[in-house]
């Protein structure tokens, strides 16, 4: 089957998640891409590799140099596991686009091309933590995810029906204070300027954090 190859193409390259999510009910969020990139795209390969544990061990206070370099090489590794998705499945005959692992289109809002963390629930790899991120089951929320947009008959998988339970390990670690205990309270504003904050430290350059990373550990389903 072409998605029993896929899966061990991707797998392959290490130990990382691969589902295949219904992209449909997403499309009226996306960001400028145009119709014609898109048109008849209905599913998207979802692939989450996960960050080094010991490289978020020096992020205590605020991100580190050491973690601004891992981020922007982990985001690398991403767009090239976009391209070589992208270039087995156009070798089978279908479309593909692979979207950036992280590119920001609007900072002021914070929004990207797509959600690669709402695709990635939608295609079984884990849910939304009060974190705003994805939670997975076996790395919790140390990963990094990327998203190929495509045509081709892939079987889709099905989201996990499980949270975040009691642990609120990330509410307590957040500096911001932006993380509460219903994740529909999350409050986007106050992270997005201690992002602002931690991007002017010497040698980051990057809006990240990884408090709230370091300090989820998922929760088995």
């Amino acid at each position: 089957m072409l998605k029993d190859t896929l899966r061990k193409l991707i797998l392959n390259q290490g130990d990382l998640l691969f589902g295949v999510a219904n992209v449909m009910p997403f499309r009226q969020n996306w960001t400028e891409l145009p119709e014609g990139c898109i048109v008849g795209m209905d599913k998207a390969v979802s692939i989450a590799v996960p960050l080094s544990r010991k490289v978020l061990d020096s992020v205590e206070i605020c991100p580190t140099k050491l973690y601004s370099y891992h981020y922007k090489q982990i985001n690398y590794f991403l767009d090239r596991m976009g391209l070589l998705v992208m270039n087995f499945l156009q070798a089978n005959g279908f479309e593909a686009l692979p979207v950036p692992a992280s590119q920001t289109i609007d900072h002021a809002k914070q929004k990207a091309h797509l959600s690669h963390r709402h695709i990635a629930v939608a295609a079984g790899l884990g849910w939304m933590g009060r974190n705003n991120l994805l939670v997975t089951p076996k790395y919790g929320s140390v990963v990094r995810l990327v998203s190929i947009l495509t045509n081709a008959p892939l079987e889709i998988d099905s989201p996990l029906n499980t949270d975040c339970g009691e642990c609120v390990n990330c509410v307590s670690a957040c500096p911001a204070g932006s993380i509460k205990i219903d994740p529909k309270e999350f409050d986007k504003e106050s992270c997005y300027k201690k992002l602002c904050e931690f991007q002017k430290l010497p040698g980051v350059g990057h809006h990240i954090c990884g408090i709230c990373v370091r300090a989820c550990v998922g929760r088995k389903r």
